[in-house]
């Protein structure tokens, strides 16, 4: 499941609401005679979660590529901003798109654009976060079993204090559906044995929140006071170690994750993050750009979804759901490396190499 990456010329600009169009080959063509080739817009919600431009979106154009040799993609990244994603959906929607592919910054402040873009004839799909509104196919991971995960990796950790011992918690965006959901998750294996001593919602999913909410955490609990940090991606495990070292924690306590980026990679082969939750991204670019395109030609999306998933308007719409993985560091090799996400010499940097030996990664 490596990422290819396309064509360097296409870049996004910061606070644009300017989508960038994509060919998608010539080839035979996939149209009948005398009709514009489908256009399929891939709207991303930012560019501080590093998976969704080095990871989703050239798997995305990849699979839509592959699929539909004369289609055309318009990308865009709202760059964290509603306002910005909101534009972008308008100009779809004036372009007349034939379908659109949402990843929404926030899933309720987009319903209305959802709406609009039905109202106008054009399919939304909802990529990793179910957005709010008439969307007509949707696929994900199961959140809530992302949380149940990490949950369970950090009461391993923790050992003999995995029963009373104290906890962090680090939160995602409540305004992004998933992390709600693994929230729920992690807090049906935690609650009831370790005591939550300091949570935290941060907005925007940064890194740099994440880190002064720990510096916070740890003046009003005491540096030798957390046992355990729950950790809901790996942006926010950076900035709650980060903080951690600064306050000299010696040992630092267990943390967890989500997104196997490569920094957290190797910080869990170093030891300074337990534990990731790995979400293969290529079946999920595979299925989202399937979805996409039969979206696009108006085909039934039965054909690709694996079940259905109930909207926020009380529709059962095609969905694919897919199953997350823990990643420790005995697990790097194993699941990571074998899959293609990494090699083992992207990940073993040499000041890595003791560390990346007693992995196995060799």
């Amino acid at each position: 499941m490596r990422a290819f990456i396309r064509n360097a010329a296409v870049v996004v600009a910061a606070a644009s609401t300017t989508l960038a169009a994509v060919s998608c080959g010539s080839g035979t063509g996939n149209t009948s005679a005398g009709k514009d080739p489908p256009v399929i817009g891939v709207l991303l919600p930012d560019a501080t979660t590093a998976r969704w431009e080095t990871r989703d979106r050239p798997l995305l154009e990849k699979r839509i590529k592959e699929l539909c040799d004369d289609c055309r993609i318009e990308h865009a990244n709202a760059r964290g901003d509603v306002a910005i994603q909101q534009e972008q959906m308008d100009s779809l929607i004036t372009e007349h798109a034939d379908a659109i592919l949402l990843v929404p910054v926030d899933a309720r402040a987009l319903a209305a654009s959802v709406r609009k873009a039905h109202a106008a004839g054009i399919p939304v799909i909802s990529y990793d976060r179910l957005a709010d509104g008439p969307v007509s196919g949707y696929v994900s991971f199961d959140g809530q079993e992302v949380g149940r995960l990490q949950g369970r990796a950090l009461l391993r950790a923790m050992g003999d204090k995995a029963h009373g011992g104290r906890i962090v918690m680090m939160n995602g965006d409540p305004s992004d559906p998933n992390a709600v959901s693994f929230k729920r998750g992690a807090l049906s294996v935690l609650q009831g044995k370790v005591e939550i001593a300091k949570a935290y919602d941060t907005l925007m999913w940064r890194t740099e929140a994440a880190n002064r909410n720990m510096a916070g955490a740890l003046s009003a609990l005491g540096a030798g006071r957390i046992d355990g940090v729950y950790a809901a991606n790996d942006g926010l495990a950076a900035g709650s170690i980060t903080a951690l070292k600064a306050n000299k924690v010696r040992p630092l306590p267990p943390v967890t994750g989500q997104d196997a980026e490569l920094a957290a990679v190797r910080r869990i082969v170093a030891g300074e993050q337990y534990e990731t939750v790995y979400k293969p991204f290529g079946p999920e670019a595979s299925a989202g750009g399937a979805m996409a395109v039969a979206a696009a030609r108006g085909s039934g999306l039965d054909r690709v979804a694996t079940g259905r998933v109930t909207t926020s308007e009380g529709t059962a719409v095609p969905a694919v759901r897919l199953t997350p993985v823990s990643v420790t560091a005995a697990d790097v090799k194993r699941i990571l490396v074998k899959d293609g996400a990494y090699t083992v010499r992207q990940i073993c940097t040499p000041q890595l190499a003791a560390a990346c030996a007693r992995a196995g990664l060799t």
